[in-house]
């Protein structure tokens, strides 16, 4: 048997700007940091001659083409594994469609347990650059590459989204007990929402690309934030990163109306009122996790497991896929 996992991630800073309608013409830049969640991939072989597939459904097929899984699709024909007479399981710690990147991390573990039943060695980056191919490029989701190079990598990285394309992946140079003050200073708590990542900046991808001059320069000062995070971080001001993750989410709700919901406003608020000091909504919006930097992590516990909302602890990771 087969076993191979990838990290669900949380954005520090930046996100939005690793699509390709905006890097292209302005460079983007985020910090993204893997955590202690996965999406696993099991492959065995199988004793028919039929490809079995269990996720969310289970699909028995004779033929690739078959297959109505895209990913599944795709990821067997870019690897080109001869009569896929195998048996793949999926399994994740955490719901897809939560703001974690689960789609990456699904992808970037399927892919290596495909070139490890193959016999194929691939690196880090170019396991990051199938699952992009895969996922932006054959299939088409209005996606960055943020999920799949963070899974594909692990730790806590700074990308650069270069012109070109190409992605500079660099570790965030904090030392460690500022990196564990960063950890403990977090918070996240399921709001019950899930979503679609791809649908919600569908209309992120047109106006950049239509140059719409609000979208454009929403994204910059994005970026702008991303920096100033980074800087916060490794200086260890807690404080100040928690302003700027509250300066971010107002302006990432502002980007479109379906990035958050009354419902959701109000939780945030009220974690605000009750021991967190900033916070936003992980991943494209309109649902998932919130997240807070906290001032007093028990007081805000126990005010959010009073209105219902259930907290999933975590740690960063430094391995990757």
């Amino acid at each position: 048997m087969i076993i191979t996992k990838s990290p669900l991630r949380i954005t520090l800073g930046g996100g939005g700007t690793d699509l390709a309608s905006y890097y292209t013409d302005y460079e983007g830049f985020l910090i993204s940091a893997a955590i202690d969640k996965y999406v696993y991939i099991t492959i065995n072989d199988n004793f028919v001659k039929e490809l079995w597939l269990k996720y969310s459904k289970i699909e028995h097929v004779k033929d690739i083409e078959l297959i109505q899984h895209p990913i599944f699709k795709e990821a067997l024909k870019m690897v080109d594994i001869k009569n896929p007479w195998i048996d793949i399981n999926s399994i994740a710690d955490i719901p897809a469609g939560t703001g974690l990147g689960s789609s990456g991390s699904f992808t970037t573990a399927l892919l290596k347990a495909l070139h490890t039943y193959k016999g194929d060695i691939i690196t880090t980056r170019n396991l990051a650059e199938e699952a992009c191919t895969i996922e932006i490029e054959k299939l088409g989701e209005h996606i960055g590459k943020q999920d799949q190079y963070i899974s594909a990598y692990g730790g806590v990285q700074c990308m650069t989204f270069h012109k070109n394309g190409f992605v500079e992946v660099a570790p965030l140079q904090i030392s460690q007990s500022k990196f564990y003050d960063l950890e403990d200073s977090l918070a996240m708590f399921f709001t019950g929402y899930s979503h679609s990542a791809s649908a919600i900046l569908e209309s992120q991808d047109k106006k950049s690309k239509e140059k719409d001059n609000n979208m454009i320069q929403n994204l910059h000062f994005v970026k702008e934030l991303a920096y100033d995070s980074a800087v916060a971080l490794i200086n260890g001001d807690i404080k100040h990163y928690a302003d700027l993750m509250h300066i971010h989410w107002q302006a990432k709700r502002s980007r479109s109306n379906d990035m958050s919901n009354p419902q959701i406003d109000e939780w945030y608020e009220y974690g605000l009122m009750h021991g967190a000091l900033g916070g936003k909504l992980i991943g494209a919006g309109g649902g998932g996790f919130l997240l807070f930097v906290c001032q007093d992590k028990p007081r805000l516990r126990e005010a959010m497991s009073k209105i219902g909302l259930q907290e999933v602890r975590f740690r960063f990771v430094k391995e990757g896929t």
